[in-house]
């Protein structure tokens, strides 16, 4: 069994997709006692004594790029969060029936909710020592579990999502062979107040709705006091375990 994560010394954190809600509320609280890489596609705030800022255009070559600069400078990163996802956007909506379902939101929603994040695992995990100790925590969803699907619908969303899941879990085993103390999370974040969740907000129950600090601070605690086994585990935010 994997100790508790222990950062009550100053490590390096590894924050991408840093523009959307919940990265900002985990950089401010890391960036507390810690040193804060941001990787986003914009920059809209300066960094300060602990954080530093990279901008990414997130295709296959900047990401391998950027990876192996971090590394280079920092070391290997303590825990790193992957933030990114993509629900809706001017021309894509979440489909309700089957007619619904196009070629280009498949492909979009791949690309972003999985191929995006893949890639940078690929990168990170490949330049892990063996004895590495790094939480890996990517943003899943719960629709994207297959055994939990009751509703149907959101094709592309949880298409994506469940090919994320099954990314992970296919990591894991690979990373129990080469560095064994790596623990890698797929995270359900809940409906946070957030502009992937606006349009949907209207028939979720109040306590249902999170602010990002809330979720932040959720998965900084499940982080710090959790205990895994050498798997991969897809919980929420109150840490409670979702099925694959």
């Amino acid at each position: 069994m994997y100790a508790k994560t222990n950062i009550s010394e100053s490590i390096m954190v590894l924050i991408i997709g840093a523009s959307s809600v919940i990265a900002q509320d985990l950089i401010a609280h890391y960036c507390k006692q810690h040193q804060v890489i941001a990787v986003s596609r914009t920059i809209n705030v300066p960094a300060g004594d602990n954080l530093t800022y990279i901008k990414s255009n997130y295709d296959e070559h900047d990401i391998s790029t950027i990876t192996k600069e971090i590394f280079q400078q920092y070391g290997a990163p303590a825990l790193v969060f992957i933030c990114l996802g993509t629900l809706h956007c001017d021309n894509y909506f979440p489909e309700k029936r089957l007619e619904d379902i196009s070629a280009d939101y498949l492909e979009h929603s791949q690309k972003v909710n999985f191929i995006i994040p893949a890639l940078w695992m690929k990168n990170i995990c490949a330049l892990l020592p063996k004895s590495a100790t790094t939480t890996l925590t990517t943003f899943s969803a719960r629709v994207g579990s297959i055994e939990d699907n009751h509703l149907g619908g959101w094709y592309a969303y949880r298409a994506s999502k469940a090919a994320l899941n099954m990314f992970i879990q296919t990591l894991s085993i690979e990373m129990a062979r080469r560095a064994k103390l790596v623990k890698l999370i797929a995270f359900h974040p809940g409906t946070t107040d957030s502009p992937l969740s606006k349009p949907f907000q209207a028939r979720v129950p109040k306590d249902k709705l999170f602010s990002p600090d809330f979720v932040a601070m959720q998965l900084a605690n499940i982080i710090d006091n959790t205990e895994y086994q050498g798997t991969a585990k897809f919980i929420d935010w109150a840490g409670k375990p979702i099925p694959w």
